[in-house]
């Protein structure tokens, strides 16, 4: 590796080296003489800027800068799944055992993917003779009980097989593959590769997201879906809980791989990760969460610089997997602390800022990594289909969604979950506040729940949805006349949104029973509400008041909405009594007042 050029200013996490002709944008360097991981962003005659991915003290001019000739890569193969990294793909477990301390020491280099532990390797039955390219399948790697590992050709290379090696145990360092390119050159091939973080992975086709990511929150599932492939950000200030909610997610999803990255927020939250998710176990297989989870940390005490490079590590791992066929989740708590970053190089850099110190480039940076998300046709045989969902938490100041991470942010994105501090400080969580969030996926995947679940589905949520609204219209009326000025109508609306809103959209986190609902406990509460307000209409019409309903149901209204806890996944037909008794409770009010 040959020197390139020498350190001229050290500003932070940016350094400036001179003699750099030849030099790439975007290329990977190691600066000093401990060989600190940078990458250069700007290019000036032959000075380079460097943004450095570790911690820059001590750093000195005259010091030399060598060049690597490749961009900032990560290594995609077999062992990923459970392990956890840092911003720049590097194993803080293994980092921990060869450094023999807690903190990560500059310079410190170790691979990606252990090169002595041996996979299981079988064959696909590709043989010599055939043509393959990139992303056709050479064999499969049992990676962990809930992931099958595909091992593809890599995106940029194709050629004819010249020979595969048998079924047996390999290295990722061992030929698993030759081939021989059209031009006549040879290529081996290994069970992994390398590949830039900031060059999206090719797809042959997308597809529009039409299957829900079933997350378990009814507040998430039912009024405002995610789906499969989808975009999504929670925003919210400090306190509201959106690291619990993200954590929710990435435990309860439907998807089979999440990545879910730490990016600048504080070591205690991603401590609680770190304990966590090795001590969960999957609700959809009954495994340990760790495998299907891949976690990357880079914490607010970490480098800045690091930020923006773990967003990229992560996107493009979980790109990884979609490959294969699979439904990935990407989690990024949070994208604020990322624009953060950036808008601090963009300082160090001497760049002309823009709204609040921002860089220009806030919204093409955003939109760069929020169109990497979508569910594809893959390229490669056999033919697959798989996705990648998004999901960024947003932490504006003081709250406020006009700010520019926020309000650029919800120009890329199709569901805006935003968490109200005031339902936070009202102990209702999670804290999404139905009247500022939105999913454009509500029709998009009401097919899938007309066809898996219920035909009624649709009508339903959207009836909750609008008596949700109602209520808020006739919150102002109560505070200027009380409900004795109301319509009985309007105080049957006030009781059942109460009802919603208490035995519905909130959920409890951290109990064993409410923390996740299947979609088939969703509807059945869902259905119960509604077919209850139906039936307590009808009676409104036979002369029984909302004051009659309430004392003579109230028992079974808290039943109901204790059911939250009380009723498991696998007994719901104690929701379906509970129904039966709340309807049968008004047919016997309608009897007293009808005298039939």
């Amino acid at each position: 590796m040959a020197v390139k050029g020498r350190i001229i200013r050290v500003a932070g996490p940016l350094v400036v080296a001179e003699g750099m002709s030849g030099a790439k944008m975007y290329e990977m360097v190691e600066v000093g003489e401990e060989r600190l991981v940078g990458e250069i962003n700007r290019i000036v005659g032959d000075k380079a800027y460097i943004q450095v991915y570790e911690t820059t003290t001590g750093l000195k001019p005259g010091e030399p800068v060598y060049g690597t000739g490749s961009p900032l890569s990560v290594e995609l193969g077999p062992g990923i799944i459970g392990k956890i990294y840092d911003g720049i793909q590097r194993p803080l477990d293994v980092i921990k055992e060869v450094t023999k301390s807690i903190f990560i020491r500059r310079g410190v280099k170790v691979p990606a993917l252990d090169r002595t532990k041996k996979w299981h390797f079988k064959p696909s039955g590709v043989k010599p003779g055939d043509k393959v390219s990139g992303g056709d399948v050479l064999g499969e790697v049992p990676e962990t009980p809930l992931v099958t590992h595909r091992v593809m050709v890599p995106p940029d290379v194709r050629g004819v097989i010249k020979w595969v090696a048998p079924e047996g145990d390999y290295t990722v360092e061992d030929v698993i593959a030759e081939l021989e390119t059209p031009d006549g050159g040879k290529v081996e091939l290994k069970m992994y590769h390398r590949w830039p973080v900031r060059r999206p992975r090719p797809i042959v086709e997308k597809y529009e997201p039409v299957e829900p990511l079933i997350t378990g929150f009814r507040v998430i599932d039912t009024m405002f879906p995610m789906a499969k492939g989808g975009t999504g950000a929670i925003p919210g200030p400090f306190g509201s809980g959106k690291t619990v909610t993200l954590q929710s997610l990435a435990k309860w999803s439907s998807a089979r791989i999440v990545v879910y990255i730490g990016c600048g927020e504080r070591g205690n939250e991603m401590t609680e990760v770190l304990e966590s998710f090795p001590k969960l176990k999957d609700p959809w297989t009954g495994r340990p969460m760790m495998e299907r989870t891949i976690l990357i940390a880079n914490t607010s005490n970490m480098p800045v610089a690091a930020r923006e490079a773990s967003i990229y590590t992560g996107i493009t791992i979980a790109e990884y997997y979609r490959d294969m066929g699979y439904d990935a989740l990407l989690v990024a708590d949070s994208t604020s602390r990322w624009a953060e970053a950036l808008r601090e190089i963009a300082g160090r850099l001497e760049e002309m800022p823009a709204e609040e110190g921002y860089p220009s480039y806030l919204a093409s940076r955003l939109a760069e990594f929020y169109s990497r998300a979508g569910r594809v046709k893959v390229p490669g045989q056999p033919e697959r289909v798989g996705s990648v969902t998004v999901v960024g938490a947003v932490s504006p100041p003081g709250g406020d969604f006009t700010e520019p991470v926020t309000a650029n942010t919800k120009r890329f994105i199709r569901v805006f979950w935003a968490l109200d501090a005031k339902l936070a400080y009202s102990r209702h969580y999670p804290a999404i506040n139905w009247l500022l969030s939105y999913s454009a996926y509500v029709e998009t995947v009401a097919k899938w729940w007309h066809e898996n679940i219920s035909p009624k589905w649709k009508e339903y949520r959207d009836q909750a949805y609008e008596l949700l609204l109602r209520e808020d219209e006739l919150k102002d009326i109560v505070r200027l006349v009380g409900t004795e000025g109301l319509s009985e109508r309007d105080k049957l609306i006030l009781e059942v949104a109460r009802i919603i809103r208490e035995g519905f959209l909130q959920q409890n986190a951290f109990d064993p029973v409410d923390a996740f609902a299947t979609p088939q406990k969703q509807w059945k509460q869902l259905e119960t509400i509604i077919d209850f307000y139906r039936a307590a209409l009808n009676a409104l019409q036979h002369g029984v008041t909302v004051k009659e309903i309430r004392e003579r149901l109230a028992d079974k209204i808290r039943a109901f909405i204790m059911a939250r806890y009380n009723v498991p996944n696998d007994k719901l037909e104690l929701l379906d009594k509970i129904r039966e008794e709340l309807l049968k409770g008004i047919e016997e009010l309608i009897r007293e007042k009808t005298g039939r």
